[in-house]
């Protein structure tokens, strides 16, 4: 015990004297190593392995240690953080390579009491799983905290309590410190004269001293560049992942592939969902409601402007129906004639939208025999970049081999170019210790008149104080009375005393008051007017509204009955023609592609990108353009 007590003793002076803002872990080892030649090898390797794995998880084991001090070690002082960080990482990362007996020895070895409080805190199941893992995982990732260390940590919990239990034992035999009872002091109170009023004391002379600079905070800070990466690593994640859920939400029909042998749906349905189906599990629920179920509260413009819109419409059919009394023509055939033309241009449409269809899965035909020919091609190319590369790699050897020997005679230069740059440093120094001397006799002058200055300004202060007093002593004369009743007498037009004022006022507030008043009423009436005339459209609106839907209804039944109709297929010259061209395209494909399967050797998967949750395309006569034709 006291073997490794001693050991752990030196790795806390070893920490105690490494800072981390001018020491860097490498040079603070090296430094450490040469230090402790003195000791035996043994001793030497487990102190400097020890030492190492400290700097190296520094940020972790500071992690459970500032924990340790906020949460329960509030009574410890601050010179065992270094002891705390020790055995929190022979904890967790040389538990296994010491053995638990081993550990055993090293916390009898420590204060009882501490090693008490720490592995409580420390092997608490609540603490471990928790927020101890979720530090962790922001330095290191979360499978790895999990499994190296967290998981052994857990499978070392029923030895662990059970040392803690016996440190519990020690502690309640230890007997507790004698304290010895010590008089207690009686407080007795000073026999003081009491104070005369002090006067305006005389400015003491202070002496001007110049402001050296103070040391910049940055000094001592970490630099905010790591958090401004952190931070915007987690806004381009966040980014990231709110954009891959908008694109599989709004993902076009095209995207989603269809699985091999699947016919093509003639269901509306089943339409629906291959359009519809997201490509994320999680997606929010959506609720729709019908245009009669949703309720719209209209403010007092929107009742008026709809109302005005009806009584335009119904002056509108008023005129109509004057007219065709007086004599008027109906528009009945020109309607029947417009109707026709519609439905020609219709189908025009309709054989020319076919026709854009077509010649785009015409254009994808070709481009697929294109991207095969390229292929060939590549594949040529990419057999000569490879010998290109394999003479390029033995000509960079050779220049390695050059800059290596090049390499070497630098090295010898710049060591003799050493020993003469201590020579330079000493008259350097040299030099500087001069200029520091003149410059320490310059502020021993400046000193001195700044001294003469403050002792002149001294005695014109002490002049002031005098003046001021004397001014102090001088009686002060008191305000006179006021008769609030009393006119001025200045001479002025409408001149009148504070009374007579006051007066005045409360009559001009009694006047505005009942104006008010009268005005509030004018509102009231006028408010009751309004309201009125808005119930009045407000009914005409519902009663129109009622109207329009009925004839809303009528007009939707006759044009679902005219949908219903079946539909003369369309015969064009231009879709028969280009529907020719992709099957003779479609069959160049297919033969190209027989040709180069014996050919083309097996080589590792590419990976596609499409969902896991989908089945990828086949072949391209199995993808969805097929529904487009």
């Amino acid at each position: 015990m006291a073997y490794y007590g001693k050991c752990i003793e030196t790795v806390i002076e070893q920490l105690n004297k490494f800072k981390p803002e001018k020491d860097s872990p490498e040079q603070f080892l090296e430094a450490a190593s040469t230090a402790l030649q003195t000791l035996s090898l043994q001793k030497q390797a487990f102190i400097l392995e020890v030492l190492s794995g400290c700097l190296e998880y520094r940020k972790l084991l500071a992690v459970v240690v500032d924990a340790f001090y906020v949460r329960a070690g509030w009574l410890c002082p601050r010179a065992d953080y270094n002891l705390f960080e020790v055995i929190c990482y022979l904890a967790t990362f040389q538990l296994e390579e010491l053995g638990f007996q081993l550990f055993c020895d090293i916390v009898r070895a420590q204060p009882v009491d501490k090693m008490h409080k720490f592995l409580g805190f420390f092997f608490n199941p609540l603490n471990l799983c928790s927020w101890i893992k979720d530090e962790w995982s922001l330095i290191y990732e979360t499978a790895h905290v999990r499994e190296n260390w967290i998981d052994p940590l857990m499978r070392w919990q029923p030895e662990v309590q059970e040392l803690i239990h016996q440190l519990e034992e020690v502690m309640a035999i230890q007997p507790p410190l004698s304290k010895t009872k010590a008089k207690v002091t009686e407080p007795k109170e000073f026999n003081l004269t009491v104070p005369r009023p002090r006067a305006i004391p005389v400015p003491e002379p202070v002496p001007v001293m110049a402001k050296s600079k103070p040391i910049p905070r940055s000094t001592y800070q970490p630099p905010k560049e790591r958090q401004l990466l952190e931070m915007t690593k987690r806004f381009n994640r966040w980014k990231a992942e709110e954009l891959l859920l908008k694109a599989n939400i709004e993902e076009m029909r095209c995207a989603v592939p269809r699985s091999r042998g699947e016919p093509l749906m003639q269901d509306s349905k089943k339409k629906l969902q291959l359009q519809l189906m997201p490509r994320i599990l999680k997606t929010p629920k959506l609720t729709f409601y019908k245009p009669s179920e949703v309720l719209v509260k209209l403010n007092t413009a929107a009742i008026l402007r709809e109302g005005s819109l009806y009584q335009r419409q119904v002056e509108k059919e008023l005129q109509r129906v004057d007219t065709l009394v007086d004599g008027a023509r109906d528009f009945s055939e020109f309607l029947q004639w417009q109707k026709e033309m519609q439905a020609k241009d219709r189908e025009e449409e309709l054989a020319t939208s076919a026709c854009r269809r077509l010649q785009g899965k015409l254009s994808r035909e070709e481009a697929i025999l294109a991207r095969q020919h390229l292929a060939q091609e590549n594949k040529q190319k990419a057999d000569q970049k490879k010998e290109e590369m394999a003479e390029l790699k033995q000509q960079c050897a050779e220049r390695r081999l050059q800059e290596e020997r090049s390499m070497k005679e630098l090295v010898e230069q710049v060591t003799e170019v050493q020993k003469n740059v201590k020579l330079a440093q000493m008259k350097l120094l040299k030099g500087r210790r001069q200029i520091v001397q003149e410059v320490i006799e310059e502020s021993r002058e400046l000193l001195q008149r700044t001294i003469q200055a403050a002792k002149e300004e001294q005695k014109e202060r002490c002049e002031l104080v005098s003046q001021l007093r004397a001014l102090e002593t001088q009686p002060v004369r008191k305000g006179k009375l006021v008769d609030l009743t009393q006119i001025p007498g200045y001479g002025l037009e409408g001149e009148m005393s504070v009374v007579e004022l006051r007066e005045r006022l409360a009559l001009l507030k009694e006047t505005q008051r009942r104006e008010e008043e009268e005005k509030r009423d004018q509102i009231i009436q006028g408010k009751r007017a309004r309201s009125q005339e808005l119930q009045n459209t407000v009914e005409q609106i519902s009663l129109c509204r009622a109207a329009m839907g009925r004839s809303a209804a009528l007009r939707w039944e006759e044009k679902k009955a005219r949908s219903a109709a079946p539909g003369t297929p369309s015969r064009d010259e231009r879709v028969l023609e280009l529907r020719r061209k992709i099957e003779e395209k479609v069959a160049e494909r297919r033969r190209t592609q027989a040709a180069l399967k014996p050919v083309s050797a097996p080589g590792p998967a590419r990976p596609k990108p499409w969902s896991t949750t989908q089945p990828s395309p086949a072949t391209p006569k199995e993808h969805d353009w097929g529904q487009w034709a």
